[in-house]
């Protein structure tokens, strides 16, 4: 049986795709030695993604020094949907989710969204978002991944679970509903908040969208965690 326990923080994590055979990719080895300054016989952990992971030393081949171990699973799975925003915003948010344990990112489009990706340009940003999460992964000592979605529409919004929009009339957050929405900086329509009438509120300031997604992971991962200490709210389901 695997052994239920975090990956050591002190250790670098670097991503493997096989924990019994274990080979870095060209652009983690560079990074660790380049970068990191590691030498041959230098501990790191390796992981499989998936919070699979296990002690080794570094070098080539690297080493496994001990037990495959499995991070604790994530209950419930916290979900951060974001409006599409401009520049490398996305990029920001989704490593800084990645950082405060978020278990799912989904970007889509609003109907007030300004930016709005074609075809072409929503299969490069994911691959880029995707290795944008896999290096705040390996910088945070995270074993398990990520899930980033493709860009949804608001619409597939409704079929993640019950779906929390931030907005000012809502309550405060609670993992009974662990899935929020953060909509476009223009804010939501009235048929957005027909459709999705659950809501929670962030801050009683306005916030940048940036920082509304980020500031929803950190109250959600801070209440799974036991660092933040929320009562709970009676919310109806939509």
């Amino acid at each position: 049986m695997t052994e239920r326990a975090r990956p050591p923080v002190r250790a670098p994590l670097v991503f493997v795709d096989d924990l019994d055979q274990p080979t870095l990719a060209p652009h983690d080895d560079h990074h660790l030695r380049r970068v990191l300054r590691l030498r041959d016989g230098d501990d790191v952990t390796i992981a499989d993604g998936a919070g699979r992971w296990r002690r080794a030393t570094f070098g080539d081949p690297l080493q496994a020094t001990s037990e495959v171990r499995a991070e604790p699973d994530a209950v419930p799975v916290i979900t951060i949907a974001f409006a599409l925003l401009k520049g490398d915003r996305p990029e920001y948010v989704v490593q800084k989710l990645t950082e405060l344990g978020v278990d799912r990112i989904v970007p889509f489009v609003a109907a007030r969204s300004i930016v709005r990706w074609d075809d072409a340009k929503a299969d490069r940003n994911l691959e880029r978002l995707r290795k944008v999460a896999r290096e705040a992964a390996m910088q945070c000592r995270r074993a398990r991944l990520p899930i980033v979605d493709p860009v949804a529409q608001f619409a597939d919004l409704v079929a993640l679970g019950p779906v929390d929009l931030a907005d000012f009339d809502g309550g405060a957050p609670t993992l009974d509903r662990p899935i929020v929405a953060i909509g476009p900086e223009g804010g939501w329509t009235d048929e957005e908040r027909a459709a999705v009438p659950s809501r929670v509120v962030l801050s009683p300031h306005v916030l940048r969208a940036e920082t509304a997604a980020i500031t929803a992971g950190a109250l959600l991962g801070g209440l799974r965690a036991g660092v933040v200490n929320v009562p709970t709210r009676d919310v109806v389901d939509p």
